[in-house]
């Protein structure tokens, strides 16, 4: 049987960040690997160029679109593995409708995103922040962020069970919290089996100790945490935004944050990154970080999964994350 013939899409220069040798070398056994020769990830033309041959391909972050004029190009292709959080961009209608299937590594980097979020809540919590800049400044627990306060046991409000969402639930049970969480697609059964309470929005403003938002950017969910919510919740919860910046309604959230009601770890600001006069630039309660919530140094575990995705797909076995058309309008 001929070999597939796989397209590296992704730039010489991210190599090191984003393909794990092992797997490399594992693709290479059942497939012809070609690469895209240039340094940065490829253009629209180089794309038209290096897939007219291929049967797959690897994308990635910065990778032009697959356009019309691409998919005309590339008859062979069959499917695409995406290493990257969401398709959405890289995918377009002339792709999906000459049937390609399109593969994610996205379930890789929600590990990371996850873990970092953990972090947040663990240090949020424990109001690490404010106290070491009170010490800093010749404190010691003479400080309104005195006492501090343990994840374990409390109640943790999760917005969206998408993966990262999954993923966190997962790192969260040591702690035994009560883990509330709000999904409009979250089923009773697939609730029980995560072992989470699934409630409305506003329970889950009302009740959770610390908010994390895993939800995508949809017309649904934009300033989804909003005056009105954030008007439920209570004083000194914790706030967290790993996923978009436009899930909260920045001028309300803060309002709420120059009165000292909350903290909030934004990893994802609306606009990105923020204005320079922003006052999330200047609060205490507030620790603004450059959207480093996924993998940075090191995102190589992405390319493991999507050469076993492809070896999946080229000896016809079941796919780990298929995105399909009709998921658009509720992931991120």
């Amino acid at each position: 049987m001929e070999k597939p013939v796989v397209a590296i899409t992704i730039g010489k220069n991210l190599y090191r960040r984003m393909i794990d040798p092992t797997a490399l070398t594992h693709l290479s056994e059942f497939a012809e690997v070609i690469h895209h020769p240039g340094e940065e990830p490829a253009t629209k033309q180089d794309l038209v160029e290096l897939l007219a041959n291929a049967d797959g391909a690897i994308t990635g972050w910065d990778v032009a679109p697959l356009d019309a004029d691409v998919i005309n190009a590339a008859t062979r292709l069959k499917v695409i593995v995406h290493m990257g959080g969401s398709v959405k961009k890289m995918v377009s209608e002339a792709a999906w409708k000459s049937g390609l299937t399109v593969l994610s590594a996205r379930s890789a980097l929600a590990k990371d995103v996850a873990e970092t979020t953990l972090a947040f809540m663990i240090v949020g919590m424990k109001h690490i922040m404010p106290l070491a800049n009170h010490v800093r400044k010749g404190g010691w627990r003479d400080s309104p962020y005195w006492p501090s306060r343990e994840l374990h046991r409390n109640k943790v409000g999760i917005i969206g069970a998408s993966q990262v969402g999954v993923h966190l639930i997962e790192l969260l049970k040591p702690f035994e919290p009560l883990i509330l969480v709000y999904d409009p697609y979250l089923t009773d059964e697939r609730a029980t089996q995560l072992g989470v309470t699934s409630v409305s929005l506003e329970e889950l403003a009302r009740q959770s100790d610390v908010i994390s938002l895993h939800a995508p950017a949809l017309s649904t969910t934009y300033h989804l945490m909003n005056a009105e919510i954030f008007s439920l919740m209570k004083d000194d919860c914790v706030i967290i935004n790993t996923a978009r910046g436009n899930l909260i309604d920045q001028t309300a959230l803060v309002k709420e944050l120059e009165a000292g009601r909350f903290f909030a770890f934004l990893d994802v600001t609306d606009p990105e990154p923020p204005e320079a006069d922003s006052p999330l630039r200047r609060l205490d309660n507030v620790v603004v970080t450059p959207h480093l919530a996924g993998c940075i140094e090191d995102c190589s575990h992405m390319s493991v999964l999507a050469v076993e995705e492809l070896r999946r797909f080229f000896f016809g076995e079941p796919l780990i994350d298929q995105v399909t058309a009709d998921m658009l309008d509720h992931i991120g």
